[in-house]
């Protein structure tokens, strides 16, 4: 499952991603925004990586866009098991995959056109978590998540 979700934004682009992943048969949830009117990218945010949380598929994931993609990013990463990754070409995409095992990605509405979307997420979808030395890496993560400071 794909959770999408954006602000005013980046909801072209959400727009033009969902189209396309449904064309290739890939299931989603369109948390929000629907419109064009101005919101608060926190609340999607939050909303998109409360869903890839509580999933426990572990191929599922979250994309946010915003403007940039920095403000969905830095929320999404207040949420306990959240890895958020801003990509912004295909290698990022890829190596938030497989060295930071990103369960969800970001873009930005007014950075990415739709098609350069639409190619990092097919190299995060397609790249896998390489664990190994990532491992001890994202075990610290985790520990700096549950100081709760």
């Amino acid at each position: 499952m794909i959770y999408l979700g954006s602000d005013h934004a980046g909801f072209e682009l959400k727009e033009s991603i969902k189209e396309n992943i449904s064309k290739k048969g890939l299931k989603y949830i369109d948390i929000g925004t629907d419109s064009l009117k101005s919101v608060d990218y926190p609340d999607y945010a939050l909303k998109v990586a409360e869903k890839v949380k509580e999933d426990e598929d572990e191929d599922s994931f979250g994309i946010l866009v915003c403007g940039t993609g920095i403000g969905m990013e830095i929320t999404a990463n207040k949420v306990d098991g959240i890895r958020a990754a801003l990509i912004y070409d295909e290698y990022t995409a890829e190596v938030a995959k497989e060295h930071n095992n990103a369960n969800i990605i970001t873009m930005g509405g007014r950075t990415t056109t739709p098609t350069e979307a639409l190619r990092y997420i097919d190299r995060f979808m397609s790249a896998k978590y390489e664990g190994g030395r990532h491992e001890n890496r994202i075990s610290k993560i985790n520990s700096i998540e549950k100081l709760n400071i």
